[in-house]
């Protein structure tokens, strides 16, 4: 019983260290909601149909659902985020058993230039590149399977951006 009563409160302490660099809210120092973020159409140089338009789309849903800043959707907002789609990319993962040159599943890759200023000083907050990926499986054709798979690229990009957006790592 002694035991007990000596070894618990050590347990205690020391899973209370382990909490102690949790930060609840926004961890880029900012005040949740206090700043405004405008999200430009992003520009698509990789001429890959509807791109642009579902990267841009997902990331404002992303950013809206953060809730870290508040989406600027008529402009005018205190930071101002856009982008460019420089390329999109198809890899052959696995291929058909009785034809291995045609293969039965991708890996996309998507690689988008992202800049983000301020837009009362025009300082610059974010000048990267950053990726996004998804799988595809062909199944009856492959337009058709990246059709789909096209709101899970976006969705992907639009989670990398927001989150050096959001985190801070500018």
């Amino acid at each position: 019983m002694r035991a007990l009563k000596i070894f618990l409160p050590g347990l205690a302490a020391l899973l209370l260290a382990g909490c102690a660099s949790y930060q609840l809210g926004a961890v880029n120092g900012t005040v949740a909601g206090a700043q405004s973020i405008e999200v430009q159409p992003f520009n698509n140089k990789a001429l890959h149909a509807r791109l642009g338009a579902a990267v841009t789309q997902s990331l404002r849903e992303r950013l809206q659902t953060d809730g870290t800043y508040r989406l600027a959707t008529h402009g005018g907002g205190d930071i101002v985020v856009s982008g460019e789609i420089r390329s999109y990319d198809r890899q052959g993962l696995g291929y058909l058993n009785r034809d291995v040159a045609t293969p039965e599943n991708y890996r996309v890759d998507i690689i988008a230039h992202v800049t983000a200023r301020e837009r009362a000083t025009g300082k610059l907050l974010l000048d990267k590149e950053v990726k996004g990926h998804t799988l595809v499986h062909i199944g009856a054709d492959l337009a058709s399977a990246e059709r789909q798979a096209l709101p899970l690229l976006a969705e992907d990009l639009a989670q990398n951006i927001a989150g050096l957006l959001t985190e801070g790592a500018w």
